[in-house]
């Protein structure tokens, strides 16, 4: 703590702090409302107070560029904890597909942890990746991400914006996102659309029937059955989105620091 208040260890001590806390803007689970500010402040200083005891500090330049450099962290923490917030919100999007189908999308609910409105079903599908991500210490992991950042993007360089590198893995990533998202999907949205067919040939067969009435609690019915079948899959495929969110956050990282 004595070091610190040497005026040559505040601005690579602000650096630090500047990334950890860009981080924690966009970082899923460190980033949510219902975490008190001050709990995120502190953390951020701590967290950031132990880094700053492992980097040099006295390869970065504290000149002209040093606000560039000031710019530079907080891109860098914004753009990664986005990146892995895209990535985790694919458990939403495949939500929005299920509820499209059963006859939820006009039942939005306000997701008290980001503030935005979200389908019931990847609101449900959401609460249960957060829970797993939590039960196999996901968290720890997000932070070990922003402690070994240092070692893939030195504060004293820039990020290589010029070769659209970091562009073509960013657009990459949000492909492999919407296939994760159709992935877990498309066993519920296959059964409500085998079950939209049998309605199809119920109303042509029996004209007396009123299929408008009877199908919409029949595909609930066979969604929920469906969901409780494939449960298990889902973990899988929560599974493997997290690890996609890991590897891109340590691909991009790489990508920033010029490797």
């Amino acid at each position: 703590m004595l070091e610190l208040i040497n005026l040559s260890a505040i601005p690579v001590f602000l650096l630090i702090f500047v990334r950890v806390a860009a981080f924690f803007v966009t970082l899923p689970l460190f980033s949510y409302t219902t975490i008190p500010t001050p709990f995120k402040i502190g953390f951020t200083f701590f967290l950031a107070l132990i880094v700053y005891y492992t980097v040099d500090a006295s390869a970065v330049p504290i000149d002209d560029t040093y606000i560039f450099l000031l710019v530079k962290e907080a891109i860098v923490g914004l753009l990664i904890g986005l990146l892995a917030y895209i990535i985790l919100s694919a458990v939403q999007i495949a939500g929005g597909f299920i509820d499209f189908q059963m006859g939820f999308a006009i039942a939005n609910v306000i997701d008290p942890q980001t503030g935005a409105q979200s389908p019931l079903i990847g609101q449900y599908f959401y609460i249960v990746a957060l829970l797993f991500l939590l039960s196999v210490n996901g968290h720890h992991l997000l932070i070990d991400g922003i402690y070994y950042s240092y070692h893939l993007i030195p504060m004293e360089t820039f990020i290589p914006f010029a070769d659209g590198s970091i562009i073509e893995f960013v657009i990459q990533t949000f492909n492999q996102m919407f296939l994760i998202a159709f992935q877990m999907s498309i066993p519920i949205v296959g059964c409500l659309f085998l079950v939209d067919v049998a309605l199809g040939i119920i109303a042509r067969t029996v004209p007396q029937l009123n299929v408008f009435v009877v199908g919409l609690p029949l595909k609930i019915f066979i969604s929920f059955a469906a969901i409780l079948v494939f449960l298990s899959l889902y973990v899988v495929l929560v599974d493997k989105l997290f690890e996609t969110m890991f590897a891109a956050m340590r691909d991009l990282m790489q990508l920033f620091g010029g490797a």
